[in-house]
């Protein structure tokens, strides 16, 4: 049974990955009245299973992907200094030897074919540090350090390579807590304004007298009808089944849906930076420190036919990547070093390229004004979220003349006020503050937190006052913040998105966390799907 309408609102966001919560901070921070809708958790498709970095694109060069890559190179910097606690700059390796060569076509390929028929299927040297220099440039790189060569014989970044392997290029980009960035994008639209609704799946919309009618479902079944000035999709890999099922319109355009897979093995090596490997087949990957004893080993592109099937990385894909890493490592990966996977479904733009490696990951923004406004978002990247979301707010801006202007570049997210280079000086303070606390579970709770960290730790005097330990260091202090102010509801949301702690702990502990927050939900009076 429908409750009673609500007030008239000015934007309703579909979607709680990346771009909607970004689109629903920056929304709520212009001054317009904002509700977002997300069918699961916030970050539970797209948004939690990417590669985790900030970068400008280097192999989108190949694709004359100029403006995209430069957008990119140029957000770097600005999210970096808006969110030094999730976000930290690395270094990444890039081995190279002048017998490699590669099978995939891309444009430059197919130009240098033309051009120097000699060097068909190889990246020559000069090209790699072409493309490295314009990364450098692109994007008036300020913080981060620039390429350098590198010989390998003698050093740890030479060691776990192949001996054949001499020489390499190395050149910055940045890590980003992916699930993380979600969240807090979320929790700042909150604080200024809007209202965020998990677990609640938009179950149709229709034009009505100048406005969009929204009906709502939420937890238990209940329903509730929003009425709204606009509605932006960001449905992500859902964002045509939103446009033809949901609001029961035509579209010629849609998405291309590819998805990408990760393993994540023990530790190979034993240093602190990434490795950018070329395939014999055109593609990269990339070899990242994670989580201090893992490595992450990604992507794949593989097409995906159903944004309802659950993408899991296939026996295929883990094979391919760890004869790709075979390649270069002295040491072959093997399956039995994997002790995690995980997949994310690309909602690219459908472009019509001919593979899914060669699709483009630009967003494209496409406006429908046939009565109350739909902006439908395609495609897109993590790093250009925020870029993205500005871009969304212009193409509106007409039917919103009391909203402020761009207000985003620069402003830190919760947690994130401090300076990029003051991590260790805060992971000391905390330490002080709570000398019980091992240097590891300090620098963590900072990584995650940032400046809350604190408030977290609230008034402890001792480890006991932190409440239940459910094993690799997270406290019963940690998962009420994360229930109380971050949204989550079940264990899988504070380990394997919030925190990636599900990689340290057992079933068991997984479970008994479970347990705890439905048990806590349940005294509280919050809803459990």
């Amino acid at each position: 049974m429908e409750q009673a309408e609500s007030d008239i609102i000015d934007l309703f966001v579909i979607g709680g990955g990346i771009n909607g919560c970004g689109i629903a901070r920056d929304a709520a921070g212009r001054g317009l009245s904002v509700m977002l809708a997300e069918m699961n958790d916030l970050a539970s498709a797209t948004s939690s299973a990417s590669t985790k970095l900030f970068h400008g694109g280097l192999r989108y060069l190949e694709y004359f992907e100029i403006r995209l890559v430069r957008e990119a190179l140029i957000e770097r910097e600005t999210l970096l200094c808006a969110m030094p606690h999730i976000s930290w700059p690395m270094r990444f390796v890039l081995p190279y030897h002048r017998d490699m060569r590669f099978e995939g076509e891309t444009p430059t390929s197919r130009i240098l074919s033309v051009v120097m028929p000699w060097m068909k299927g190889r990246r020559p040297a000069w090209l790699i540090r072409l493309g490295l220099f314009l990364y450098d440039h692109l994007g008036g790189r300020k913080i981060l350090p620039g390429t350098a060569t590198l010989d390998l014989r003698g050093v740890p970044e030479g060691a776990p390579l192949k001996d054949k392997f001499t020489h390499a290029f190395e050149y910055s980009d940045c890590w980003i807590e992916d699930s993380r960035l979600v969240v807090l994008n979320a929790r700042d639209a909150a604080a200024r304004g809007a209202v965020i609704r998990t677990r609640t799946r938009v179950v149709g919309a229709e034009r009505e007298e100048g406005l969009w009618r929204v009906t709502i479902e939420g937890e238990g079944g209940a329903r509730e009808v929003v009425r709204a000035r606009a509605i932006v999709n960001a449905g992500g890999p859902w964002v045509s089944d939103i446009i033809t099922g949901t609001l029961r319109l035509n579209s010629t355009e849609g998405v291309r849906l590819v998805r990408g897979s990760h393993i994540v093995t023990r530790r190979l090596y034993d240093h602190d930076k990434c490795y950018f490997f070329q395939g014999e087949d055109g593609r990269i990957i990339f070899a990242i420190p994670y989580e201090g004893d893992f490595i992450l080993i990604g992507t794949t592109d593989a097409e995906h036919d159903d944004p309802d099937r659950r993408p899991e990385c296939t026996p295929e894909e883990a094979a391919y990547l760890c004869r790709f890493a075979s390649d270069y490592f002295k040491r072959p990966v093997t399956e039995a070093d994997i002790v995690w996977s995980y997949s994310g479904v690309r909602p690219l733009y459908d472009d019509g390229a001919k593979s899914a490696t060669a699709a483009t990951r630009d967003y494209v923004l496409s406006l429908d004004e046939a009565g109350a406004p739909l902006l439908n978002v395609f495609g897109g990247k993590i790093t250009t979220y925020r870029r993205l979301a500005e871009s969304a707010l212009a193409r509106l801006a007409p039917h919103f003349p009391q909203a402020s202007g761009e207000w985003t570049a620069g402003v830190a997210l919760p947690g994130g006020d401090f300076a990029v280079d003051g991590f260790e000086a805060l992971v000391e303070s905390l330490r002080q503050g709570y000398p019980f606390l091992a240097p590891g579970h300090a620098r963590r709770l900072v990584r995650a937190y940032g400046t809350e960290a604190a408030k977290i730790m609230g008034a402890a005097k001792s480890a006991a006052d932190l409440g239940r330990d459910f094993g690799a260091t997270l406290t019963e202090a940690e998962v009420r913040w994360q229930m109380r102010h971050e949204y989550a509801r079940e264990a899988a949301d504070v380990v394997w998105r919030r925190t990636r702690l599900g990689l340290k702990m057992t079933r068991a502990q997984i479970a008994a966390l479970d347990d705890w927050m439905l048990a806590d939900a349940r005294q509280t009076g919050r809803a459990r799907a």
